[in-house]
């Protein structure tokens, strides 16, 4: 009994399971892209450190370009939108709305290690790739969100009247994801193995509270 062939695969496309692969592809380039920058990292780095050819990035994403459209869309948006709805959970008090903050930003560093790196090369330093596709989207997400709340608490006499609350969102973005982004320094400096992500995040809160006080 003859058994049956399978029809003959398209020329060009990947054998492999197409999500999976995709999926190896884009977490290859955003880790190169948060050690080694954007422009500095090529397709044919991101083909070799996956052991695939630059084709096959090519087939998935269009380019570079469309590489990056991917990481934004992919990876960036889907954090934002959780802070956004954490912080939109969080009640109305401002201190409340800055624990929801910090503690949202902690879990999204310890559960992509790229985040503070990418933000630094790519969003914070003039040049970043990122910064013009980014900003215009994220602002109503979660800075500007923050900042009509905190001046809601502040109107109601619930925050310090000697801050600003647009500055205060400033102060917490910096608070985040700097020392994530400073880590492999400090850390150093500072040897010891109780200063991890919880210790960070209790810090931080103390710090805020003392401020924020009316």
């Amino acid at each position: 009994m003859n058994t049956p062939r399978k029809p003959p695969r398209a020329p060009g496309r990947p054998a492999a399971d197409a999500t999976v692969q995709r999926e190896l592809l884009l977490n290859t380039a955003v880790d190169l892209f948060s050690h080694q920058g954007i422009q500095a990292t090529s397709l044919r780095a991101i083909a070799e450190r996956a052991g695939v050819t630059p084709a096959l990035l090519n087939y998935y994403f269009g380019g570079k370009d469309g590489l990056v459209d991917a990481l934004v869309e992919e990876r960036f948006l889907p954090l934002l939108m959780r802070t956004a709805e954490g912080l939109q959970k969080a009640g109305d008090d401002p201190q409340e709305l800055a624990g929801a903050f910090v503690r949202e930003m902690s879990r999204n560093v310890a559960e992509q290690p790229w985040l503070p790196g990418l933000w630094v090369r790519e969003i914070l330093c003039e040049g970043g790739l990122l910064r013009e596709r980014l900003i215009g989207r994220a602002g109503p997400l979660v800075p500007l969100l923050l900042a009509q709340r905190f001046a809601a608490a502040q109107a109601r006499g619930a925050l310090n009247p000697g801050l600003d609350p647009r500055l205060l969102v400033v102060s917490l973005i910096g608070l985040t994801l700097l020392p994530y982004a400073a880590a492999p320094i400090w850390r150093g400096v500072f040897a010891n193995p109780q200063i991890g992500d919880d210790a960070l995040v209790a810090h931080t809160l103390a710090l805020l509270k003392g401020g924020m006080e009316p």
